[in-house]
Protein backbone atom coordinates (compact mmCIF):
# COMPACT_ATOMS: atom_id res chain seq x y z
CA UNK A 1 0.00 0.00 0.00
CA UNK A 2 1.62 3.40 -0.89
CA UNK A 3 1.88 6.31 1.70
CA UNK A 4 -0.44 8.18 -0.10
CA UNK A 5 -2.92 5.49 0.42
CA UNK A 6 -2.09 5.06 4.01
CA UNK A 7 -2.63 8.20 5.05
CA UNK A 8 -6.34 8.46 3.42
CA UNK A 9 -7.05 5.44 5.28
CA UNK A 10 -6.34 6.92 8.54
CA UNK A 11 -7.48 10.37 8.04
CA UNK A 12 -11.41 8.72 7.07
CA UNK A 13 -12.57 8.29 10.20
CA UNK A 14 -11.66 11.84 11.25
CA UNK A 15 -12.97 13.38 7.97
CA UNK A 16 -16.31 11.46 8.68
CA UNK A 17 -16.56 12.84 12.59
CA UNK A 18 -15.94 15.97 10.72
CA UNK A 19 -18.10 16.06 8.79
CA UNK A 20 -20.98 14.80 11.32
CA UNK A 21 -20.17 17.43 13.87
CA UNK A 22 -20.44 20.45 10.92
CA UNK A 23 -23.73 18.85 9.45
CA UNK A 24 -25.18 18.45 13.20
CA UNK A 25 -25.15 22.40 13.64
CA UNK A 26 -26.66 23.31 10.88
CA UNK A 27 -30.20 24.70 11.05
CA UNK A 28 -33.18 22.55 11.21
CA UNK A 29 -36.93 22.63 10.61
CA UNK A 30 -40.07 21.47 12.90
CA UNK A 31 -43.72 22.04 12.39
CA UNK A 32 -44.97 23.83 15.91
CA UNK A 33 -48.51 23.45 16.96
CA UNK A 34 -50.44 25.92 14.78
CA UNK A 35 -47.76 24.63 11.55
CA UNK A 36 -45.52 27.60 12.13
CA UNK A 37 -42.25 26.24 11.23
CA UNK A 38 -39.09 26.81 13.64
CA UNK A 39 -35.89 26.84 13.18
CA UNK A 40 -32.92 25.44 15.17
CA UNK A 41 -29.49 24.14 15.84
CA UNK A 42 -28.37 20.68 17.33
CA UNK A 43 -24.83 20.22 18.39
CA UNK A 44 -22.99 17.92 20.86
CA UNK A 45 -23.74 15.18 22.68
CA UNK A 46 -25.17 14.17 26.58
CA UNK A 47 -27.64 16.52 28.42
CA UNK A 48 -29.74 19.01 26.37
CA UNK A 49 -29.41 22.60 27.48
CA UNK A 50 -31.66 24.75 25.40
CA UNK A 51 -31.12 28.31 24.31
CA UNK A 52 -33.82 30.80 24.03
CA UNK A 53 -32.35 34.14 22.72
CA UNK A 54 -33.53 37.89 24.14
CA UNK A 55 -35.83 40.55 22.07
CA UNK A 56 -34.28 41.52 18.38
CA UNK A 57 -31.81 38.33 18.54
CA UNK A 58 -31.95 35.01 16.99
CA UNK A 59 -30.02 31.79 18.09
CA UNK A 60 -27.05 33.20 16.49
CA UNK A 61 -26.70 35.44 19.13
CA UNK A 62 -25.22 32.18 21.24
CA UNK A 63 -22.71 30.70 18.45
CA UNK A 64 -19.50 32.85 19.40
CA UNK A 65 -20.00 32.87 23.27
CA UNK A 66 -17.87 31.29 25.92
CA UNK A 67 -20.96 29.97 27.17
CA UNK A 68 -22.01 27.68 23.95
CA UNK A 69 -17.71 26.45 23.79
CA UNK A 70 -17.58 26.18 27.36
CA UNK A 71 -21.27 23.84 27.41
CA UNK A 72 -20.07 21.47 24.59
CA UNK A 73 -16.96 21.00 26.39
CA UNK A 74 -18.37 19.62 29.29
CA UNK A 75 -20.22 17.56 27.27
CA UNK A 76 -23.47 18.79 26.96
CA UNK A 77 -25.44 18.76 23.46
CA UNK A 78 -26.83 22.35 23.07
CA UNK A 79 -30.33 23.08 21.10
CA UNK A 80 -30.82 26.97 20.41
CA UNK A 81 -34.09 27.94 18.69
CA UNK A 82 -35.40 31.12 16.63
CA UNK A 83 -38.30 32.03 18.40
CA UNK A 84 -41.33 32.62 16.37
CA UNK A 85 -41.06 35.96 14.49
CA UNK A 86 -36.76 35.80 14.34
CA UNK A 87 -34.12 34.89 12.30
CA UNK A 88 -34.93 31.26 9.89
CA UNK A 89 -38.58 31.05 12.00
CA UNK A 90 -41.81 31.79 10.26
CA UNK A 91 -43.01 35.19 11.00
CA UNK A 92 -46.69 35.22 11.94
CA UNK A 93 -48.56 38.05 11.29
CA UNK A 94 -51.82 37.64 12.92
CA UNK A 95 -52.31 38.01 16.82
CA UNK A 96 -53.54 34.68 16.92
CA UNK A 97 -49.81 33.60 15.93
CA UNK A 98 -48.25 34.89 19.28
CA UNK A 99 -50.93 34.87 21.88
CA UNK A 100 -51.90 32.37 24.37
CA UNK A 101 -48.23 31.82 24.95
CA UNK A 102 -47.24 30.44 21.46
CA UNK A 103 -43.24 31.14 21.98
CA UNK A 104 -43.85 28.72 25.18
CA UNK A 105 -45.58 25.84 23.12
CA UNK A 106 -43.23 25.97 20.68
CA UNK A 107 -40.45 25.40 23.20
CA UNK A 108 -42.71 22.74 24.48
CA UNK A 109 -43.15 21.04 21.31
CA UNK A 110 -39.46 21.32 20.00
CA UNK A 111 -38.79 19.12 22.97
CA UNK A 112 -41.33 16.76 22.20
CA UNK A 113 -39.79 16.66 18.34
CA UNK A 114 -36.72 15.68 20.01
CA UNK A 115 -38.03 13.24 22.56
CA UNK A 116 -36.68 14.76 25.53
CA UNK A 117 -38.03 13.58 28.72
CA UNK A 118 -36.15 16.10 30.52
CA UNK A 119 -33.81 18.95 29.81
CA UNK A 120 -32.32 22.28 30.93
CA UNK A 121 -32.47 25.48 29.85
CA UNK A 122 -30.62 29.39 29.63
CA UNK A 123 -32.73 32.40 28.70
CA UNK A 124 -31.59 35.54 28.41
CA UNK A 125 -33.07 39.10 28.12
CA UNK A 126 -36.70 38.45 26.62
CA UNK A 127 -35.12 35.00 26.92
CA UNK A 128 -35.80 34.95 30.59
CA UNK A 129 -39.12 36.01 30.38
CA UNK A 130 -40.14 33.23 28.00
CA UNK A 131 -38.45 30.70 30.28
CA UNK A 132 -40.17 32.17 33.23
CA UNK A 133 -43.41 30.75 32.20
CA UNK A 134 -42.06 27.98 30.39
CA UNK A 135 -40.81 26.16 34.15
CA UNK A 136 -44.37 26.68 35.16
CA UNK A 137 -45.82 24.79 32.09
CA UNK A 138 -43.19 22.19 31.71
CA UNK A 139 -42.21 19.77 34.34
CA UNK A 140 -39.38 18.40 31.92
CA UNK A 141 -37.09 21.46 32.57
CA UNK A 142 -34.94 20.33 35.32
CA UNK A 143 -32.86 22.91 35.74
CA UNK A 144 -33.07 26.53 34.27
CA UNK A 145 -31.03 30.04 34.22
CA UNK A 146 -32.50 33.53 34.03
CA UNK A 147 -29.82 35.92 32.85
CA UNK A 148 -30.45 39.28 32.39
CA UNK A 149 -33.56 39.56 33.63
CA UNK A 150 -35.04 41.50 37.11
CA UNK A 151 -38.30 41.49 38.48
CA UNK A 152 -40.34 43.99 36.86
CA UNK A 153 -41.15 41.36 33.82
CA UNK A 154 -44.65 40.20 36.22
CA UNK A 155 -46.10 43.63 36.40
CA UNK A 156 -48.87 43.11 33.33
CA UNK A 157 -48.98 46.85 32.43
CA UNK A 158 -45.07 47.22 32.71
CA UNK A 159 -44.16 50.83 30.95
CA UNK A 160 -41.06 49.60 29.76
CA UNK A 161 -42.77 46.66 27.54
CA UNK A 162 -45.44 48.98 26.42
CA UNK A 163 -42.86 51.50 25.13
CA UNK A 164 -41.38 49.01 23.10
CA UNK A 165 -44.34 47.26 21.84
CA UNK A 166 -45.49 50.95 20.74
CA UNK A 167 -41.84 51.82 19.03
CA UNK A 168 -42.58 48.98 16.66
CA UNK A 169 -46.17 49.90 15.54
CA UNK A 170 -44.62 54.01 14.71
CA UNK A 171 -43.98 55.47 17.83
CA UNK A 172 -40.68 55.83 18.92
CA UNK A 173 -39.41 57.41 21.43
CA UNK A 174 -35.98 58.56 22.94
CA UNK A 175 -35.63 55.44 24.90
CA UNK A 176 -36.62 53.36 22.05
CA UNK A 177 -34.48 54.90 18.65
CA UNK A 178 -31.83 52.77 19.41
CA UNK A 179 -33.26 49.57 19.68
CA UNK A 180 -35.89 50.26 16.28
CA UNK A 181 -32.52 51.30 14.54
CA UNK A 182 -30.94 47.63 15.28
CA UNK A 183 -34.11 46.07 14.27
CA UNK A 184 -33.96 47.61 11.05
CA UNK A 185 -30.15 47.32 10.46
CA UNK A 186 -30.63 43.24 10.89
CA UNK A 187 -33.46 43.76 8.63
CA UNK A 188 -35.93 42.38 11.36
CA UNK A 189 -39.89 42.19 11.38
CA UNK A 190 -41.94 44.99 12.40
CA UNK A 191 -45.14 43.79 12.97
CA UNK A 192 -43.59 40.59 14.48
CA UNK A 193 -41.58 42.67 16.58
CA UNK A 194 -44.80 44.28 17.85
CA UNK A 195 -46.82 41.83 18.28
CA UNK A 196 -44.18 39.47 20.78
CA UNK A 197 -44.41 42.53 22.97
CA UNK A 198 -48.00 42.89 23.01
CA UNK A 199 -48.68 39.27 23.21
CA UNK A 200 -45.40 38.81 25.48
CA UNK A 201 -45.91 35.39 27.87
CA UNK A 202 -46.96 36.85 31.56
CA UNK A 203 -46.28 35.53 34.79
CA UNK A 204 -47.28 36.75 38.16
CA UNK A 205 -44.84 37.23 40.62
CA UNK A 206 -46.80 35.27 43.14
CA UNK A 207 -47.24 32.09 40.54
CA UNK A 208 -42.74 31.53 40.71
CA UNK A 209 -43.41 30.49 44.22
CA UNK A 210 -44.52 27.28 42.34
CA UNK A 211 -41.53 27.19 40.38
CA UNK A 212 -40.07 23.34 41.19
CA UNK A 213 -36.53 23.92 38.73
CA UNK A 214 -33.42 24.28 40.04
CA UNK A 215 -32.78 28.13 39.18
CA UNK A 216 -30.01 30.25 38.53
CA UNK A 217 -31.00 34.28 38.61
CA UNK A 218 -27.73 35.79 36.90
CA UNK A 219 -27.41 39.17 35.78
CA UNK A 220 -24.81 41.50 35.09
CA UNK A 221 -23.37 44.39 37.61
CA UNK A 222 -24.91 46.98 35.27
CA UNK A 223 -27.75 45.70 34.18
CA UNK A 224 -30.97 47.42 35.88
CA UNK A 225 -33.07 47.82 32.89
CA UNK A 226 -35.78 45.17 33.78
CA UNK A 227 -36.24 45.51 37.11
CA UNK A 228 -33.86 44.14 40.06
CA UNK A 229 -33.00 40.36 39.71
CA UNK A 230 -32.43 40.01 43.22
CA UNK A 231 -35.75 40.42 44.23
CA UNK A 232 -36.66 37.93 40.97
CA UNK A 233 -34.38 35.63 42.99
CA UNK A 234 -36.21 36.08 45.99
CA UNK A 235 -39.81 35.25 44.11
CA UNK A 236 -38.31 32.00 43.58
CA UNK A 237 -38.08 28.78 46.23
CA UNK A 238 -34.86 27.60 46.31
CA UNK A 239 -32.95 29.61 43.60
CA UNK A 240 -29.29 30.47 43.38
CA UNK A 241 -28.35 34.11 42.52
CA UNK A 242 -24.87 35.32 41.04
CA UNK A 243 -24.26 38.96 39.84
CA UNK A 244 -21.21 39.14 37.44
CA UNK A 245 -19.50 42.26 35.62
CA UNK A 246 -20.91 43.48 32.65
CA UNK A 247 -23.84 45.60 30.96
CA UNK A 248 -27.38 44.21 29.97
CA UNK A 249 -26.13 44.01 25.97
CA UNK A 250 -22.62 41.69 26.71
CA UNK A 251 -23.00 40.37 30.43
CA UNK A 252 -24.10 36.65 28.00
CA UNK A 253 -20.74 36.71 26.17
CA UNK A 254 -18.95 36.77 29.26
CA UNK A 255 -16.56 34.24 30.94
CA UNK A 256 -17.54 34.78 33.87
CA UNK A 257 -21.33 34.42 33.17
CA UNK A 258 -20.08 30.89 31.15
CA UNK A 259 -18.32 29.61 34.47
CA UNK A 260 -21.32 30.73 36.70
CA UNK A 261 -23.98 29.00 34.63
CA UNK A 262 -22.07 25.77 33.97
CA UNK A 263 -20.90 25.43 37.65
CA UNK A 264 -24.71 25.51 38.41
CA UNK A 265 -25.58 23.11 35.37
CA UNK A 266 -23.21 20.50 36.77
Amino acid sequence: MSMRKLRMRLLLPFVFLLSMATARCQTKFFTSFDDTKIAYTDEGEGKVVLLIHGFINTKESWQKTELRKQLLKEGFRVVALDLRGNGESDKPQTEEGYDFDAEVMDVMFLMQHLRQKKYMAIGYSRGSIVLAKLLLRDKRVKKAVLGGMGIDFTDYMWPRKIKFMKAFAGRVTEETKEAVAYAKSVGADFRSLYLQQRYQPYTRKSHLAYVKAKVLVIAGDEDTDNGSPEELHKAIPKSEFVIVEGDHNGTYKTKAFSEAVVSFLD
